[in-house]
């Protein structure tokens, strides 16, 4: 498995063009399905949160939920101009509100951990520069 490191930006943009990606191949192969929208949107997330890099470790809890919004816009349907497809997507957010949640809180987790992680380390390396003679 690839280990990019991507900034805060690029794991933006990435979370958002595959969530894009992935509701487009939900309406056209399986008609906007909700279900299986919100089940793809878990991995994307975990992917996220593990590819950005240790600095922007913040963004990626922040850009997960922006690009489900993203996404949901080629399922969310609606009619009537832009007034219906924008009341279409509000409702399609507040109903799979779950699977944002979900999604929000594997981000937010994996990056607590990578982050904690991260800590532990730096404070290894410190010990072990202190203990050399010098």
């Amino acid at each position: 498995m690839p280990n990019p490191r991507l900034t805060g930006l690029g794991a933006g943009l990435f979370a958002s063009a595959a969530m894009l990606v992935v509701g487009c191949l939900d309406l056209l192969l399986l008609d906007g399905s909700p279900l299986v929208y919100g089940l793809l949107f878990l991995p994307v997330s975990a992917l996220t949160a593990l590819w950005v890099r240790a600095a922007d470790l913040v963004t990626a809890p922040i850009s997960v939920p922006i690009a489900f919004a993203v996404g949901v816009v080629p399922i969310a349907g609606g009619e009537g101009g832009i007034g219906g497809h924008t009341m279409a997507v509000v409702t399609a957010l507040a109903v799979q509100a779950g699977w944002l949640y979900g999604g929000t809180l594997v981000a937010g987790s994996l990056t607590c951990v990578r982050k904690v992680r991260q800590m532990g380390r730096r404070q290894q390396a410190r010990a072990a520069a202190q203990r050399r003679p010098g």
